[in-house]
């Protein structure tokens, strides 16, 4: 197991490719692990240096007392990179990991070459949508929020094949308090004054059966961002990197030819 202390935080990650190839950093979305992108690797351009972590309280990283911020997340994000010595790379966040990565862009610019805000907006949701959650999760536990959930991150026809099951046990078995703190962090998050002045080149990716980020928010969030644009995988939900992982590849694949990246 990969570990890297940061900010006073042991972060797990996985580190593949070579080591001075071209780098991709991914950050995943609430409840799920850095596993979140396993099926979506074997479809990307060889070359690359692959870096997968598990956010602070998610994973088999170490879970802090919450709640967290956006800003705390992708300053970990910044010393994850640093101890790795990556310069230039591509940041691609889902979900909470698009705000951190935004997050990231405005704090420590200098050590990223472009950005992909995957299913993810400027703002997510308002407080008392996270509050419920989190007070429902304070009595039933993750498990009970488990069903909806699902019916959020995945097309209907995903979820009749049982190809969802999976990935609810993984949002069951993701520490409590610190999926609670970050959901205390996005709850708190509005960076739709910093998206306006982000000045990397910038690619959004929603799924048009999203019910967590539906394409409108993505969309409203890529209009705030000079030169951003967008692709929308028909079929998909919150999490198109699992359900549709070529189309996933062939968009990052365009997008980091664009930016000189393969």
């Amino acid at each position: 197991m990969l570990t890297a202390n940061v900010n006073g935080v042991d972060l797990h990650y996985a580190d593949h490719g070579p080591k001075h190839g071209p780098a991709l950093v991914f950050a995943n979305s609430l409840g799920t692990d850095f596993r979140l992108w396993d099926v979506l690797l074997p479809h990307l351009p060889e070359g690359l240096r692959l870096v997968r972590y598990d956010k602070r309280g998610h994973g088999l990283s170490g879970e802090t007392p919450g709640p967290y911020s956006i800003d705390q997340l992708a300053d970990d994000a910044a010393g994850l990179i640093r101890h790795l010595g990556l310069s230039d790379a591509v940041f691609v966040g889902l979900s909470i990991g698009g705000l951190i990565g935004q997050s990231l862009a405005m704090r420590h610019g200098e050590l990223l070459r472009a950005l992909v805000i995957s299913n993810s907006a400027a703002k997510i949701g308002d407080s008392a949508m996270w509050q419920d959650r989190i007070a429902a999760i304070r009595q039933n536990g993750l498990p009970s929020i488990g069903p909806a959930t699902m019916e959020r991150w995945f097309s209907p026809d995903f979820r009749a094949s049982g190809a969802a099951a999976p990935w609810k046990r993984m949002l069951e078995r993701q520490p409590v308090g610190g999926y609670i703190a970050c959901c205390e962090a996005i709850a708190a998050a509005d960076l739709r004054e910093a998206a306006a002045r982000l000045d990397l080149p910038t690619h959004l990716i929603a799924g048009d059966l999203d019910g967590a980020t539906p394409p409108d928010l993505v969309k409203s969030t890529a209009n705030l961002i000079a030169g951003a644009r967008m692709d929308v995988i028909s079929g998909a939900g919150h999490l198109p990197c699992v359900e549709a992982p070529a189309t996933y590849a062939d968009i990052l694949t365009r997008f980091l030819k664009e930016v000189g990246h393969v």
